[in-house]
């Protein structure tokens, strides 16, 4: 079973829930919004992955449940049970284990090139794909590496783009998951304002979404496919004890 850890309405699973469920694996949704209970232990979870929100980390008065994610992210870690964090869940990941999150010195909302580490090019999450990738974007803020994890991908606007820690759990900063209605949502819950420069930049998002929606989509496939191997990995070891 794969569990999801949702934040906010209008930010889910999309390509990476479908991706599971077109092979048959159990896909199962916590809404920590709605009051949402996280499982006690890891006991019978494969994977979990934490989604993206608009809040920060460090806002745990206002939102409460981070607490309890993140008490519930050091047991997957205990556990080696694969994890992935997209965006908030990267920049919890990063707190869990240590690390500041603090502004990014450049704010990304929509496609920009990240590059792969040497380090990147290697790990199993990302075989398959090029050096330079064009990924979605939409946060302003940014983890420090923690001790011990190693750095997998950068911009120039955004150094610290996705990491590993352990053997299975990844920070990702961008979004590989959205869909052209996912970033309709984004658009109308985020931009306020009606200007004609923020409507013409609305209009700029989904029209670069359009231009790269196939080849944007072939490397979530990839990565989901790796990420579903790192999965397979961890079952094995566990079977017979790490």
């Amino acid at each position: 079973m794969v569990l999801f850890i949702k934040h906010i309405d209008i930010e889910g699973p999309d390509t990476f829930g479908e991706y599971f469920r077109r092979r048959g694996i159990e896909v199962r949704t916590v809404d920590m919004h709605h009051h949402g209970l996280l499982p006690e232990n890891p006991h019978g979870i494969d994977a979990v992955i934490s989604l993206g929100g608009p809040m920060n980390v460090y806002e745990e008065e206002k939102y409460p449940f981070l607490i309890a994610e993140s008490e519930f992210i050091k047991k997957i870690l205990s556990a080696k049970v694969p994890f992935m964090g997209i965006c908030l869940g990267s920049q919890l990941l990063a707190k869990v284990c240590g690390a500041k999150v603090r502004m990014s010195p450049e704010k990304e909302i929509g496609f920009f090139p990240v590059h792969l580490s040497g380090d990147g090019q290697k790990d199993a999450l990302f075989k398959g794909l090029p050096e330079g990738l064009e990924v979605f974007q939409w946060h302003e803020d940014m983890w420090e590496l923690p001790s011990g994890a190693t750095l997998l991908a950068s911009s120039l606007g955004c150094p610290h783009q996705a990491f590993k820690v352990g053997p299975c759990a990844y920070g990702i900063q961008f979004h590989m998951e959205v869909t052209e209605p996912t970033i309709r949502e984004w658009i109308e819950a985020y931009f306020t304002g009606k200007n004609i420069s923020e409507m013409e930049q609305k209009e700029a998002i989904l029209a670069d979404y359009r231009r790269h929606r196939d080849s944007f989509n072939r490397m979530a496939e990839t990565m989901y496919a790796n990420f579903l191997k790192v999965m397979d990995q961890g079952k094995r070891e566990n079977k017979h004890g790490r």
